[in-house]
This record gives structure tokens, C-alpha cells and sequence, in this order.
């Protein structure tokens, strides 16, 4: 069992900062793969970010503008997103697979969310 825990959000200007955190608990974390998705009202699920051991994967509206990083000796992955846009608001989740997949099927455990709104 792996308990997921996000954090960091908030209301932000167009073209402003935030870093999401996500703390994990429950496994050892450094194997894991960490996923962020995000989900805005009306749209489908995004994906947004992946870690694992050796790779770091963006979705194509986000390349170049968020990165992702981990720390396992904080057992927490953090997400550093620049330049919002209006477009970058919704609900942020992060999220837990064994293996390494961009598919938000293949993730097996979710945090509750953490809220982004991005002012014009």
C-alpha cells in the first residue's frame, strides 16, 4: 500500500510559479514510478509528468516549462511548473505504478489532488 500525499497549489497570475510536492508513505519509494496527471473541469485526464529510476517523461503541453524531480530521502517527488497559463488550471494529482507507463490506467494508487488556478 503506498499512501500519496499532494501539496503546493494555489491561485497564481499568467505567467507566475508553483512547485507541487507529492509525499509518499508506505513502500520503498526510490523504486517507484511517480506520475503527475491533472484533470480540468469538462476535459479528460492529462498527463503531465512521469519520474522513474532513469528516465522523466512531459506531456507535450507542458514540455519545456515543468520539470520534474525526486528526493528520496524525503520519499517525495516535486513538480517545478513555469510560465502557467489560464490553460495549466485544474485539479493536480500525483500518482504511484510499479512500472513505468505514461497511462493513467497503469497507476495503481492516487493522491487526493491539489488545486491550480492560473488568473489572466
Amino acid at each position: 500500500q503506498v499512501k500519496l500525499v499532494e501539496s503546493g497549489g494555489g491561485l497564481v497570475q499568467t505567467g507566475g510559479s508553483l512547485r507541487l510536492s507529492c509525499a509518499a508513505s508506505g513502500r520503498t519509494f526510490e523504486n517507484l514510478n511517480i506520475g503527475w496527471f491533472r484533470r480540468a473541469p469538462g476535459k479528460e485526464r492529462e498527463f503531465v509528468a512521469r519520474i522513474s529510476v532513469s528516465r522523466r517523461d512531459y506531456g507535450d503541453s507542458v514540455k519545456g516549462r515543468f520539470t520534474i524531480s525526486r528526493d528520496n530521502a524525503k520519499n517525495t517527488v516535486y513538480l517545478q511548473m513555469m510560465s502557467l497559463k489560464p490553460d495549466d488550471t485544474a485539479v493536480y494529482y500525483c500518482a504511484a505504478s510499479s512500472r513505468p507507463t505514461n497511462s493513467p490506467s497503469g497507476y495503481n494508487y492516487w493522491g487526493q489532488g491539489t488545486q491550480v488556478t492560473v488568473s489572466s
